[in-house]
């Protein structure tokens, strides 16, 4: 980082920096090619994000809070010009890499991409037909009529978020006999014409090729090559490809507690028709790049140009054909089998395995099944009274919103909240809202102020011995699809003391209680946050220079500052502190006397790391936590979170055997530098080679392994049926 810190790193170039590590798994060859592009792909997909919310947010605090500095120091103003300039440099380094690395990589392969200076005439008359017969009905031209410098025109028509579009600067063609003289264009007009490239159809366009190999190209190459048939009486004096990244950071009403629904609808509104923070082109057209900056009123420090092919999120897209065609499913990684949980039986109910004990699930090593079969048990059982849950994000076509609306049509109270100011899923959750309503559920929109981030369900159950409640806690999302590739966990338990906490906790919820004390949970906004600075505050007070203090942590993200203050006294403590952050850190490690004793780590590997999990040695009483919720104030002041113990003793020796897995990990681990960089772990000579997500999946395969080799429950007996 540019600018040196005693206390604390910026939040947004801490984050540029996890996308550089994402970007440096892109560039290491042991990794699969497609994998490769597939972190190329996500590199491009973060940074939309981060521009529509943070960068936006900082221009608005630039206009409204200029002299405002952060714990960094730096002003909204001195944070944008830091973020263009660290962007460009990724963003130059990815479009190096494909240009000169992945291109020529693929082509080794059989697979090319072709722009169309190099069709071969096959090709060239492919791409016009395809052009003509598929195209030319769906593109639109929109005409800004937008001349040249000093002769002023209109402003650009309105420009779609994160949609690309062509651009051309036309010249008239005056003297064109076919053309009517009432159409026929002014001599002095030169405007630029916009062209949307159509979303509906797929990007990635394969070219006929007589050889064993696939050519492709551009779905807005072919608008580049062909839309000239777009413009009669026109010339095409040059062209570009864009995209837009509009605001999104936009607050929604807290007030309108009745209609909240239709003023998200409206905040949604409001995004698809708010103005662009960042524009991405291709170069070669400096004419059309000044218009739009000078129309956008965007400075020279949001343009990001690029050489022939702009959002290098296709790629992924380009990742997924291709592993679906035979031959190339060799650039992939390896597939790695999701698990049965050896404490299940596949087909079972876990009622009976649950009054025993407590269940760990650790996807996506182990199957993401035993929750889905959990809550369709539930739906259809006789027993079962009563279904609550929280969702804040779900698949496309999530089987649960399936399940919780049978659960309805059987005649259980199926209460679920369903989070409406889930960012970027807001549509989606407004459409599970209304269609669970419809089918009797009961739905809770969300809480004042607050967004609901914690995972609970809650089933409730009659059985011989009366009423016993069954709860499940994660720390990820209910999604099916995103559980076979972010690393979570969650518990299954029946233990009374966590299903009474789980009661209170969803009626808090609900509307109808005023806040309960938990007994064994821990709820942000309420007292999880104070939990853990009392936790820290405990190791320091343990801490003795024979038997040091002990705090293991894992999250994705660390920016609170009262929690980074305490960290750093626990430190001058003696206390000896293993951070594992996936992205955001802003915590400065290496420090005398402030942080000498923490070491913070990040690990970049095949499945996203999203499990929050918290190890506090305590003096030797040892204690173990998973939640939903990271160490940054937007988790523990502004949603509601929730933090639960793990206390069964196989399970509690599990977690914290893979906490210190993690920080053996010496392949794809990065260490944080006190300059706020990360370097990536090597093994030193003569030390083996760990990789953390490696050794879980093999240590869930030889479970697994050995499972199966356990004496069966019945015998398989053969025997020839006597003849009548």
């Amino acid at each position: 980082m540019k600018k040196s810190a005693s206390l604390f790193f910026n939040r947004e170039l801490s984050w540029i920096e996890f996308n550089a590590r994402v970007l440096a798994e892109a560039s290491r060859k042991e990794n699969p090619l497609l994998e490769r592009l597939k972190f190329l792909s996500i590199v491009s997909s973060n940074f939309d994000e981060f521009f529509m919310v943070r960068v936006a947010g900082l221009k608005h605090q630039a206009q409204v809070n200029p002299n405002e500095t952060d714990s960094f120091g730096l002003t909204a103003k001195e944070q944008l010009s830091l973020i263009s300039e660290q962007v460009h440099k990724i963003f130059f380094e990815q479009h190096a890499m494909v240009k000169e690395q992945f291109f020529p990589l693929l082509e080794k392969k059989g697979i090319i991409y072709v722009p169309p200076e190099n069709f071969s005439d096959a090709e060239r008359n492919f791409a016009g037909n395809f052009f003509q017969e598929q195209l030319f009905s769906l593109l639109t031209p929109i005409k800004a009529l937008t001349p040249v410098e000093g002769t002023g025109g209109n402003e650009l028509p309105y420009i779609a978020n994160l949609r690309l579009y062509a651009a051309f600067l036309l010249t008239p063609i005056v003297d064109k006999k076919d053309i009517h003289p009432a159409f026929c264009p002014a001599a002095d007009e030169k405007p630029l014409a916009l062209v949307q490239v159509p979303a509906s159809l797929d990007r990635i366009v394969r070219l006929p090729s007589e050889r064993k190999e696939l050519r492709f190209t551009l779905l807005d190459d072919i608008i580049l090559a062909f839309g000239t048939r777009l413009f009669e009486g026109y010339s095409v004096e040059q062209s570009l490809v864009f995209k837009a990244v509009c605001d999104a950071a936009f607050a929604v009403d807290e007030d309108r507690h009745e209609d909240f629904m239709e003023a998200m609808e409206e905040i949604l509104a409001a995004r698809r028709a708010s103005v662009p923070i960042r524009l991405t082109c291709t170069n070669g057209s400096p004419d059309i790049t000044k218009i739009l900056i000078e129309k956008t009123g965007l400075s020279e420090e949001d343009i990001y140009t690029a050489g022939k092919i702009i959002d290098l999120a296709f790629l992924s897209r380009l990742a997924d054909k291709l592993s679906d065609m035979h031959g190339f499913s060799k650039l992939r990684y390896p597939v790695w089998k999701h698990f049965y949980p050896k404490e299940l039986v596949r087909g079972e109910a876990v009622w009976d395995v649950l009054k025993q004990r407590d269940v760990l699930l650790h996807v996506p090593y182990e199957s993401y099944d035993p929750v889905l079969r959990f809550i369709s048990d539930a739906a259809d059982d006789p027993g079962v009274l009563a279904i609550k849950m929280t969702l804040y994000r779900t698949s496309g076509e999530s089987p649960v919103i399936k399940m919780l609306e049978r659960a309805a049509r059987n005649g259980k109270q199926v209460t679920v909240l369903v989070e409406l100011k889930a960012r970027f899923d807001e549509k989606r959750n407004i459409s599970w809202a209304q269609q669970l309503m419809h089918y009797g559920v009961i739905v809770v929109h969300g809480i004042v102020n607050l967004k609901v981030h914690a995972k609970m369900l809650l089933v409730v159950r009659r059985e011989n011995e009366g009423i016993i409640r069954y709860v499940h806690m994660a720390t990820g999302n209910y999604n099916e699809k995103t559980a076979r590739l972010y690393s979570d966990m969650s518990l299954f338990t029946s233990n009374r003391e966590i299903a009474n906490d789980a009661s209170a906790f969803f009626n808090m919820l609900s509307g109808y209680s005023a806040i309960q004390t938990m007994r064994r949970l821990y709820m942000a906004p309420i007292n999880l946050k104070s939990r853990l600075l009392h936790m820290i505050e405990r190791e320091k007070l343990h801490s003795t220079p024979e038997t040091p203090g002990l705090i293991m942590a894992k999250m994705n993200s660390l920016a609170d500052s009262d929690i980074i203050k305490a960290l750093y006294e626990a430190n001058r403590a003696g206390v000896r502190i293993l951070l594992n952050v996936r992205g955001i850190c802003t915590l400065v490690p290496g420090i005398r006397r402030q942080s000498e004793n923490i070491k913070v780590i990040s690990i970049v590997d095949r499945f996203l790391e999203h499990t929050r999990l918290f190890y506090f040695q305590n003096g030797g009483a040892e204690e173990v936590y998973l939640s939903s919720a990271d160490w940054m104030s937007r988790n523990l002041d502004r949603r509601v979170e929730l933090m639960f113990p793990v206390t069964q003793d196989d399970l509690f020796q599990e977690l914290k055997d893979i906490l210190l897995l993690y920080f053996s990990d010496n392949t794809h681990a990065h260490e944080l530098n006190t300059d706020g960089t990360w370097t990536l772990k090597k093994p030193r000579p003569g030390e083996d080679a760990v990789r953390a997500q490696e050794a879980l999946y093999n240590r869930y395969k030889q479970r697994a392994d050995a499972a199966h080799k356990e004496i069966p429950r019945l015998f398989t007996v053969r025997r020839k049926e006597p003849r009548v």
